[in-house]
């Protein structure tokens, strides 16, 4: 149909089949977006962003990129004091701090799991009740998602 972006359904459905599961949310580019001005407001935008940079990671192929990636991750969201800091338990950051100088694609696993169910007990809840999602799912507009997300 001339007008309609690559989704099947209209975007106010779209944003409907988000509130099923987190991961619909976090696997559609538009619900990510909306969740990351929604964590923004709230100022917890660093969890998504972890979880994301992780995703990332997991990806990663060559050994020397490993390292890096693993340092890059390690300096921005665990040390103590980083710029975007993630809330997790001490032992956690503790094993992370102690095996950063041979990371492995495993290293940030139990951090990133502690984040996603931070997430989906807390503001994935409260995310589905924010005025963001419920313009979101109210909105009658077709076309691509810069129309119907108008703070981005």
């Amino acid at each position: 149909v001339k007008g309609r972006c690559c989704f099947n359904r209209s975007p106010s459905s779209e944003a409907m089949a988000w509130s099923e599961n987190m991961d619909t949310l976090l696997a559609n580019q538009a619900g990510l977006d909306a969740f990351k001005t929604f964590l923004r407001s709230e100022f917890s935008e660093e969890n998504v962003e972890f979880w994301l940079a992780c995703e990332d990671f997991k990806k990663t192929e060559s050994a020397e990129k490993i390292a890096s990636k693993a340092k890059m991750i390690y300096s921005e969201f665990i040390e103590a004091d980083a710029p975007k800091e993630i809330n997790i338990d001490f032992s956690t950051r503790d094993l992370i701090s102690k095996n950063i100088a041979e990371p492995t694609l495993k290293s940030f696993d139990e951090a990133q799991k502690l984040i996603y169910s931070l997430m989906a007990k807390d503001s994935f809840p409260r995310f589905l009740k924010s005025e963001v999602y419920k313009k979101l799912v109210n909105s009658q507009q077709v076309g691509n998602h810069k129309k119907w997300l108008p703070f981005l």
